[in-house]
């Protein structure tokens, strides 16, 4: 049990160092330009943390940070920006009272989607070699073809965010860094067992 209690607490301090990186490499960057590779190079240490590699901390985050400054970018900003234009749009629908029901529903719809695809994106970037182009219709086709796995992922998003929302302090310690490491951590287990299942077709 201890040693479980110790683990336990040492992913949560990995989590909130993580977390703490991310913060800062996106302040960084002035926001705009630091969220991208900011997202990357936590992802990138993550997926290497759940493969048990040792990692040199706040070196290791900037040398990724810096060699995927603007392919990290290309790959993040854009659903960012969606994903603003339609929390504007939820808003703005829901300001306008019972007129505007219908359009909130289509973009709480569009949220969820987009949230879904979201979820796979990183880390299909740091699993995968893939053109730029192609992370995108690839995190999309894993969305609808794996659709337990992708209300899994779903409902660890909503825990966090509806944790963060009761402890506002978790936000700043440990909220993102909690999200990344458990997608990070569950998404290398479905790629597993989708590469499992391609493999066990192509044998027949």
């Amino acid at each position: 049990m201890s040693i479980r209690f110790q683990a336990a607490c040492s992913e949560v301090v990995w989590a909130a160092r993580l977390n703490a990186q991310w913060i800062v490499f996106t302040l960084l960057g002035g926001v705009l330009l630091g969220l991208g590779p900011a997202t990357v190079a936590a992802y990138t240490l993550a997926r290497r943390h759940a493969h048990g590699e040792s990692i040199q901390g706040w070196a290791a985050f900037w040398g990724v940070y810096r060699r995927e400054f603007i392919r990290a970018s290309l790959l993040v900003l854009p659903p960012a920006v969606a994903a603003a234009v339609l929390v504007g749009n939820y808003l703005y629908f829901t300001a306008l009272g019972p007129e505007g029901a219908a359009w909130r529903v289509v973009t709480v719809v569009a949220l969820v989607a987009l949230a879904g695809v979201g979820s796979y994106l990183g880390p299909l970037y740091a699993h995968y070699d893939l053109p730029l182009p192609a992370y995108l219709p690839k995190a999309s086709l894993l969305a609808l073809t794996r659709p337990a796995s992708s209300a899994l992922l779903l409902f660890v998003l909503a825990a966090i965010v509806f944790a963060t929302m009761a402890a506002p302090l978790l936000a700043p310690l440990v909220s993102v860094g909690a999200w990344i490491c458990l997608n990070t951590w569950l998404c290398l287990r479905f790629f597993d067992e989708n590469e499992a299942r391609l493999h066990s077709k192509g044998n027949r």
